[in-house]
């Protein structure tokens, strides 16, 4: 699976209807996942601590949580992004 900000269909052609609609499904699942992930950063205490995921393993490493706060932002952002250029291809679509 690419990493997040990755897009293996740049460039590749038209996307099948079919795939297109799997990727909207997909990146709505994520937004929504994201969003919580976003609101839970923003309702801890300023006390508490944030422990960051190594990828593709299970350790843990402390992070700040201004910083994550903000990371998760812009990832949220990125996908809200992708999903409306994909709604925005799809109406284009409709209308021709």
């Amino acid at each position: 699976m690419p990493s997040r900000g990755e897009r293996p269909e740049d460039g590749a052609g038209p996307v099948p209807a079919e795939s297109s609609t799997l990727h909207k499904d997909e990146l709505s699942s994520k937004i929504k996942e994201q969003k919580v992930v976003v609101d839970e950063l923003s309702n801890l205490k300023k006390n508490r601590k944030v422990y960051r995921q190594q990828q593709n393993s299970n350790i843990f490493f402390l992070a700040d949580r201004t910083e994550m706060l903000s990371e998760s932002k812009n990832i949220l952002d990125e996908l809200k992004k992708e999903y409306q250029e994909i709604e925005n291809s799809e109406k284009t679509k409709i209308k021709k």
